[in-house]
């Protein structure tokens, strides 16, 4: 007897051979039905003996393809209606969209073997992939993922590619991006003395390469400008025409075995490395790579992912590539043809440039390995727009994030999509990007703005605050920015009801007082709030933002509530003018705001240890600090007393200038002021977690990128019997911030489940 079953799959399951997984599937259990794209994921129709069903549907649980991720599987009882096979049929469109869009994969082995088989039709061509690989976020213009809706409609298939697309038994069957050299896209280049394609294209970027010139790469989410990572003066000259002075450039490398020969590789970071997001590693340095990560100890490398990077090692490229973002320092990766040459004039020597169109800038994906596992430190190629978290919220939800970091979260049916990265709005190009991927994540899911919330940080004057205040939707909601950092963590833990300790520290946010917070403890849960119940001592910012550009400036604002302090205008402090100035505007309370940042806390020591000239990306005093302290075997903590709610700072400070002054290894002073901030953050999360019978610490903000001081929090509190949660699937600095906005406000809206 037939039994029939009407099957939903929701989750990433459009645009990753899925329907040809469900062909293939039914026809080896004798199913008969058939299967399509809908808005929300994939439906199926299934009819077979009873046993026959159960099997079926045990296997698209267990037996998914790799890209796939599988979020839930309803199955309801369906009448038969005596289907006589099983079909693959076309989308259907009756709602508004709510499946899970998948991002860029990279080129599969199946087709990189392909690519260098000369037997094979698209041996040597750079937009060789399959279902099971190559761009999905990238080329998608619309919903459902068909080819019409996708930046590859402008080459209809040929017959040959046309007769795979249609073949159920090849890999390439209904995967949209399909071409050959015959009907599809390709790469030519651009230099000096005019025109190649194809393979002299190839050729002639190596030859470039290998000479020390500079060539902007097209790639999936936008162009690299790429040089010899080994040679000094390119690498420096790519740092002069960037305008990017000391930041660390990321690398590739042609294979595995290429990165363990220039960083240590732990097996988790290698899986992390090897992992389909195929993201930015950071990992301890072996190699000496002048100018590449100037004071830095680690490296960022990453493998090829597209077949023009397999192509390009194959022709013999430098070993170690210098890949970073096509971009003028702080401007968001040019992505258009236009755009490219119009701002890399006189940065690149030469342009790598593909023919197919790329619908929306996504970077590369940077992560790390850290203490208590991996994070991502941003979140872009690989991974966005995934669905991170199922909110309890059923009208849409628009969070526009921070100022830094950008990103923006859209909730469509409670799940919640955290766009890439965008960038720090202050940059007018990053503040376009930011607009551009509102209105792209808004048309894609069919937003209807006179229902959507919009949630934004408390800060008047953010950037994205007031872009969200006058948006058309009928209501705006604030949430505090520490608060955020907090629920950011719990949206991915979906986790609405536990009541946590919160430790959100970072550089600055605005406070319910209007202060600069930065050092904050929470107690509460995502569904009734959280209660600011401790903080950092309050400290002077002269200047305001401008402090966080010069960590001598941010020091005087907490330098000047120490008794018996050494004379830090000479040596060994050395510091500058600056410092004197801010002191002025400290004593004379002028342009001076209150704080409690312990990122500034950070910069502070940095400066007292030598770092006193200005800072020219963020964070980078605080990093340099731990890159210090990882150089000690020092067990000392210096002391940072938790007393009445309240972090003292004092004693840490005047500890620090004391012991550079008596001529102490600045490395040893940095890990025992490392270990005197754990110490501190340890005691008060023990004495609040005692006080109100918590048993579960998160911890979240930019300053918890520091892995030393998180795995010293760790070890501190393991014997407490705490449960530490912290951001995994978003960053822990302000990438985060919009998925937590979006968790708060499910809770303060009257729109919840």
């Amino acid at each position: 007897m037939k039994f029939a079953c009407s099957i939903h799959v929701r989750g990433v399951v459009q645009g990753v051979g899925f329907r040809p997984f469900i062909y293939r599937l039914a026809h080896e259990h004798g199913i008969s039905g058939w299967v399509l794209n809908g808005e929300d994921g994939v439906a199926i129709h299934a009819e077979a003996r009873e046993t026959a069903l159960q099997a079926f549907i045990d296997a698209i649980r267990t037996q998914a393809p790799p890209a796939a991720s599988i979020s839930a599987i309803e199955v309801q009882a369906a009448a038969a209606n005596g289907a006589p096979g099983f079909t693959i049929r076309e989308s259907e469109r009756r709602d508004k969209p709510t499946v899970r869009i998948s991002p860029d994969l990279p080129v599969c082995e199946a087709c990189r073997r392909e690519l260098f088989d000369p037997a094979d039709r698209r041996h040597g061509y750079p937009y060789i992939n399959c279902t099971n690989c190559g761009p999905r976020y990238s080329v998608i213009l619309a919903l459902p993922y068909d080819r019409p809706n996708t930046t590859m409609k402008p080459w209809p298939l040929d017959e040959y590619c046309d007769a795979e697309y249609h073949d159920p038994a090849n890999r390439r069957f209904h995967a949209q991006p399909v071409a050959c050299p015959w009907c599809g896209p390709h790469y030519l280049l651009k230099d000096a003395s005019g025109m190649l394609s194809d393979n002299q294209a190839i050729q002639r970027t190596v030859q470039l390469l290998c000479e020390g010139h500079i060539v902007a790469i097209k790639g999936l989410g936008g162009y690299h400008l790429a040089c010899d990572a080994q040679n000094a003066t390119a690498v420096n000259a790519l740092r002069e025409r960037k305008y990017r002075k000391e930041k660390p450039f990321a690398v590739m490398v042609r294979d595995v075995e290429a990165a363990r020969a220039i960083v240590e590789l732990s097996s988790e970071a290698e899986a992390l490395l090897i992992s389909i997001g195929r993201p930015i590693v950071l990992a301890p340095a072996k190699a000496d790579l002048p100018g590449v990560a100037p004071d830095n100890d680690d490296l960022g490398v990453m493998l090829p992912y597209t077949p023009v990077h397999h192509l390009l090692f194959a022709a013999d490229a430098p070993d170690v590539l210098v890949m970073t973002s096509a971009n003028r320092s702080s401007e968001p990766i040019a992505y258009d043809e236009k755009d490219a040459f119009e701002r890399l004039a006189g940065v690149a020597d030469a342009f790598l440039v593909g023919d197919r169109p790329i619908a929306r800038r996504i970077e590369d994906s940077v992560a790390r390995v850290g203490a208590l596992g991996p994070v991502i430190l941003r979140r872009s190629r690989g991974y966005a727009p995934g669905a991170v978290a199922s909110l309890p919220v059923v009208r849409p939800l628009l969070a526009v994030g921070a100022d830094l970091k950008n990103s923006i979260t859209l909730v469509v049916d409670g799940q919640a999509f955290v766009s890439q990265h965008i960038g720090d709005l202050d940059h007018y190009q990053a503040f376009q990007a930011f607009q551009e991927t509102i209105r792209d994540l808004a048309a894609m899911y069919d937003v209807n703005w006179d229902d959507l919330l919009v949630v934004h940080d408390a800060h008047p004057q953010y950037f994205s605050t007031t872009y969200a205040l006058a948006l058309p939707s009928a209501e705006k909601l604030a949430v505090q920015h520490h608060r955020a950092h907090v629920a950011s963590v719990l949206a991915e833990h979906g986790e609405w009801d536990k009541c946590v300790l919160g430790v959100s520290c970072d550089g600055t946010g605005y406070g319910d007082d209007g202060s600069i917070w930065g050092g904050e403890f929470f107690a509460g849960s995502a569904r009734e709030g959280f209660e600011r119940v401790a903080h950092l001592r309050c400290a002077s910012l002269p200047g305001g933002d401008a402090a966080a550009q010069h960590p001598v400036q941010a020091a005087a604002g907490f330098l000047a509530q120490i008794d018996g302090l050494p004379d830090v205008t000479a040596a060994p402090f050395n510091f500058t003018s600056r410092y004197q100035y801010a002191l002025e505007l400290v004593r004379k309370d002028v342009r001076s705001f209150t704080t409690t940042s312990i990122g500034r806390l950070f910069d502070s020591a940095a400066a007292l240890l030598g770092f006193t000239r200005g800072i020219t990306f963020e964070g980078q005093a605080a990093i340099w600090l731990e890159a210090q302290a990882r150089k000690s075997v020092s067990t000392v903590a210096y002391s940072f007393p938790f007393e009445d709610g309240e972090l003292d700072f004092r004693p840490l400070l005047l500890a620090v200038a004391e012991q550079r002054k008596r001529g102490l290894e600045p490395r040893d002073i940095a890990r025992a002021f490392q270990r005197g901030v754990a110490q501190g953050l340890a005691n008060g999360i023990r004495e609040l977690c005692s006080k109100r019978e918590l048993n579960t610490v998160v911890l979240s903000g930019g300053v918890f990128q520091n892995d030393l001081l998180l795995s010293d929090v760790r070890e501190l509190l393991d014997a407490q019997r705490l449960t530490i949660w912290t951001n995994h699937a978003v960053p822990p600095n302000d990438g985060g911030i919009s998925l937590g906005q979006a968790a708060m406000a499910a809770f303060l809206s009257d729109h919840r489940e």
